[in-house]
């Protein structure tokens, strides 16, 4: 092992999001930076998560379009999905980006070492038999597929999300294990190029994170558009059929398809990295840190989904901007999780931020919390682009807006301004102050907002 000839501010092990939002921070901030990565710059988000994703979503979008445009009066004929094509619009996608990105490290003077890292001490990772030395190290490897216990992932009928984001083909049907985020979306994008999709979720709701309304009206939309799905019952075995897989569930319910995805969630990259010789404290794979993202070893920070904090790409970049900043010197604010807006971008879309109606009534009690709907239906936008949906709105009593959950086409990009409203602890009526463009989605949000103000405009007192 030789000496890296120059010392850094700060080496960071891992190059996705979190990573590369420390070092490019760090950078601007004056530190001197390094960062190491043994799979490509972007790390799952970029490469195998978001943004492929994504990709086959709009396509999918696409698609029903086009089955639907007699819906608007235009002529169009939909005749199949070309999924080669669809692979190289989404890897061109993928590239482009990560061409941006890899400019930006260069034009900030990062230094960028591609190879597989490992913590050879507090204070240092070594690569590609070099040591890289570094006045704080910052852990952000990331996450990979899990599994469960008896249940092997192998890639050809019984697959992860990474295998089905290079499928070359639509599966003629599908199971997908988990109605999480990871499964609602596969189902949605495959059920647009025409799959049979079935969801087994062992919790009582899909989406079972969210506001239970909104996991009610994904459900209900999901039953329109013809998407199966068994909830409240846990699977028990998977095995091959002489065509396909059939999956057994706990109660004996028996279902089969061609494949099977399996979508119960990500587990830390964690192990054999010399985490736990370096004293770093950790649990189930999870590297324990505080508030401010420090471990238990004063030299060593972690960041991502290698924490345990939500599994978003901007949570990783808001961690990861945060220990640069911290580093630097400047004065760093800890992140409130419930104030990170959240969105599943299936058919409807789920988007959220803040507390569900739930949580605010186990802190704040029954009594004092206040919930308001709001249905699409009265949005002339929402009309236009035949979308349904509602918005809820949680408030405490007198106070201010502590939950937004929304469900229908486009509200991703609702949730911006649904982040600011909750974060800045805004009251209904400040918010019905600021009327919205017309006629625009986002109208319902001020809607619903004049409504819990009691002066409505378009909804009946």
């Amino acid at each position: 092992m030789t000496e890296a000839t120059e010392g850094f501010d700060l080496v960071v092990l891992g190059g996705g999001s979190a990573g590369y939002a420390a070092v490019l921070r760090g950078a601007q901030l004056g530190l001197r930076t390094a960062m190491v990565e043994k799979y490509k710059l972007g790390g799952t988000c970029l490469h195998n998560g978001c943004i492929p994703t994504k990709a086959l979503l709009h396509a999918g979008e696409v698609a029903d379009r086009s089955r639907d445009a007699q819906l608007f009066g235009v002529r169009a004929t939909f005749e199949g999905i070309d999924m080669p094509a669809v692979q190289r619009y989404k890897d061109k996608t993928v590239d482009s980006l990560c061409k941006g990105l890899t400019g930006l490290v260069k034009a900030r003077d990062i230094t960028y070492i591609e190879g597989e890292g490992r913590l050879s001490s507090p204070t240092s990772v070594d690569v590609n038999g070099q040591r890289i030395q570094g006045r704080h190290v910052l852990l952000a490897t990331g996450s990979v597929p899990k599994s469960l216990p008896g249940l092997q992932i192998d890639g050809d009928r019984i697959i992860s999300s990474d295998h089905a984001l290079v499928l070359d083909r639509v599966p003629k049907s599908a199971i997908i294990l988990g109605g999480g985020v990871i499964g609602v979306e596969f189902a949605s994008a495959w059920k647009s190029f025409g799959s049979d999709v079935t969801v087994i979720e062992g919790l009582k709701h899909l989406v079972p994170a969210e506001d239970e309304d909104s996991s009610k009206l994904l459900e209900d939309a999901f039953r329109k558009r013809g998407i199966k799905f068994n909830l409240g019952t846990f699977f028990e075995k998977a095995e091959y059929t002489q065509d396909g897989v059939k999956v057994t569930l706990a109660d004996g319910k028996v279902f089969e398809a061609e494949v099977l995805l399996v979508a119960v969630g990500r587990g830390p990259v964690s192990q054999g990295l010399g985490y736990e010789e370096a004293g770093v404290a950790m649990d189930r794979g999870y590297v324990l840190v505080d508030e401010y993202m420090r471990t238990n070893v004063p030299t060593i920070s972690a960041v991502g989904d290698l924490v345990p904090t939500l599994q978003l790409a901007h949570v990783g970049f808001a961690e990861g901007i945060l220990v640069a900043e911290r580093l630097a010197g400047l004065r760093t604010v800890p992140i409130d999780y419930d104030g990170v807006p959240r969105v599943t971008y299936c058919h409807p879309e789920v988007a959220s931020v803040g507390l569900t109606e739930a949580k605010a009534k186990e802190i704040y009690g029954a009594d004092k919390v206040v919930a308001l709907k709001y249905n699409l239906a009265g949005n002339g936008k929402s009309k236009i682009l035949k979308t349904a949906g509602e918005i809820k709105l949680v408030q405490v009593e007198d106070g201010a807006v502590v939950g937004v959950h929304m469900v229908g086409d486009r509200m991703g990009e609702q949730v911006g301004e649904a982040q600011l409203i909750y974060n800045w602890e805004a009251l209904p009526a400040e918010v019905a102050q600021l009327f919205h463009a017309y006629p625009a989605q986002s109208e319902a949000l001020g809607e619903a907002h004049l409504a819990l103000a009691g002066k409505p405009l378009y909804t009946h007192d």
